[in-house]
């Protein structure tokens, strides 16, 4: 039976290709095969939104596919002459539908109709692009790192570089890994698709990189020079005396470095105090107490 690539994405078929988009991305990250580890069907369900997605996604590919219907996608599909044929006949056709008195075949007759349209293209033609998703983790998609991947069950691998400064979401092209190009063609292009794994500390806006990093009450209130991770290496960062939790401080050129842009890394200290409790915590707690205004909380209103 012919595939519904918009029953496929749950979407409309005036749909906008923003609202094609969005009903993508949120069932490609529910049937993700990592999430969804050993499970055929959900593997199975991921590859036909991708399918769907492939076609929907572009709107030259969708257009034939509302006017033609899947065998509009076919390699060597003239849709000229489709209409033009069309015309001949009585009128313009648009997209097929079965007819009850065909049997099993959905298109019966237009069979040789198609055959005869595609004897006219048999010059080389260029293969499809294929679309694929890979997950790395934070720290690589920042560096950078190359990947060895095998794109169908059985077939060759592929080395595909991640350039350093990858975002989630971001695409690499890698020429000529695509599907076979009919009649001695060029084979298409494998466009993979970033997926970048949260990292437990630090965040990321642009080209910006965040970290909230622990502090002791100790090093808030005298100062203190403490040892803060980086993509390039550890660098020492001077935590200035009665320094408060929340407090920022930027780290220039820390951050992402993509192509010829670099970001910042901005460190934010959170004040950190022992989780559990003894008579000596109790004292220095009551004596800090003592010290501090009356009302810290003076003054603010909304």
């Amino acid at each position: 039976m012919p595939q519904d690539f918009y029953a496929e994405l749950g979407v409309a078929r005036g749909a906008s290709q923003d609202e094609i988009k969005k009903a993508y991305r949120k069932l490609a990250a529910q049937l993700h095969p990592d999430k969804n580890p050993g499970n055929k069907a959900a593997e199975a369900r991921f590859k036909r939104v991708n399918r769907a997605h492939q076609v929907l996604g572009d709107p030259k590919t969708r257009a034939l596919y509302d006017e033609f219907g899947e065998e509009g996608l076919r390699e060597g599909f003239d849709p000229d002459m489709m209409r033009a044929y069309g015309r001949r006949g009585g009128g313009p056709r648009t997209r097929f539908t079965a007819d009850p008195g065909m049997g099993g075949d959905p298109l019966g007759g237009f069979r040789d109709l198609f055959g005869d349209l595609f004897q006219h293209r048999r010059s080389p033609t260029r293969g499809g692009d294929v679309s694929s998703e890979v997950t790395v983790d934070f720290p690589s998609a920042i560096r950078g790192t190359s990947l060895r991947i095998q794109v169908q069950e059985g077939g060759q691998e592929v080395t595909v570089r991640i350039p350093p400064g990858a975002d989630d979401g971001d695409k690499v092209r890698v020429r000529g890994h695509g599907a076979p190009g009919p009649h001695g063609g060029q084979p298409g292009d494998l466009l993979i698709v970033i997926r970048v794994r949260p990292h437990p500390h630090f965040g990321r806006r642009g080209l910006d990189l965040t970290l909230d990093l622990p502090i002791t009450p100790a090093e808030a209130y005298r100062g203190a020079k403490i040892t803060v991770p980086t993509p390039d290496g550890s660098v020492t960062l001077t935590v200035p005396p009665h320094a408060q939790s929340g407090q920022t401080l930027r780290l220039r050129g820390k951050g992402v470095k993509r192509k010829k842009e670099t970001g910042d890394l901005y460190v934010r200290f959170l004040v950190r105090f022992p989780d559990s409790e003894t008579p000596e915590l109790d004292q220095a707690i009551e004596t800090l107490e003592r010290a501090l205004p009356q009302n810290v909380r003076e003054g603010i209103q909304f």
